[in-house]
Order: structure tokens, then sequence, then C-alpha cells
């Protein structure tokens, strides 16, 4: 399943959700990784120190889609300035002071 404005694919379908019983605010594309996390918590009771490379692997997911929408709406800002007047440079989202000279 392919969803509109995003790189990533909807790999849990949505009856795979509905039978792992994943609330609705995260059925999005990282679904897939949520369900054997919190399979992997139930089994291990919930224990902060268990689970560790699910749960890096899930939020790495979730990072990744939080950062892609943000350069989104920095695009989106960046065309809406350039077409009003352009007199306002954006602030960057990735600062350039690696490379300050």
């Amino acid at each position: 399943m392919e969803v509109e404005g995003s790189s990533k694919k909807m790999i849990a379908t949505q009856a795979e959700m509905v039978e792992a019983k994943v609330p609705i605010p995260y059925r999005d594309q990282c679904a897939h990784l949520l369900i054997p996390l919190n399979k992997c918590r139930q089994a291990e009771l919930y224990l902060p120190w268990k689970c560790e490379t699910e749960r890096h692997i899930y939020e790495k997911c979730e990072y990744e889609l939080v950062m892609e929408r943000m350069i989104k709406m920095q695009k989106i800002r960046e065309q809406e300035a350039s077409s009003k007047s352009g007199k306002k440079s954006p602030i960057p989202l990735i600062p350039n002071t690696a490379n300050a000279s």
C-alpha cells in the first residue's frame, strides 16, 4: 500500500494492525515494526532493558518519518516565501555551521 507524500510504504495491513491491537494513532508506515515490539514487551513484562533492538529500530523509523515531514514542510514554506516576495530567507533545517569560512 502506497502512502501519498511519503517515501515509505505501508507494510502492515489493516487486518494485521487490528489483530495486534495497534492503537489508531500508531498505525503509520512504522506499524510493522511496532507489532513485534509490542509482542516482545508483553513477553518480557515491559522491562525497559529488554527489547532494545526492536525499540531502536521502531524509533529510528518514526524519526525518519518526522524528518521527512519536516523537510517537506520546509520546502513548502520556501515555495510560498519565494512566490510572495522572496525578501526573507527561510531558517535552514540543517545549519551550515560545519562549512563556516
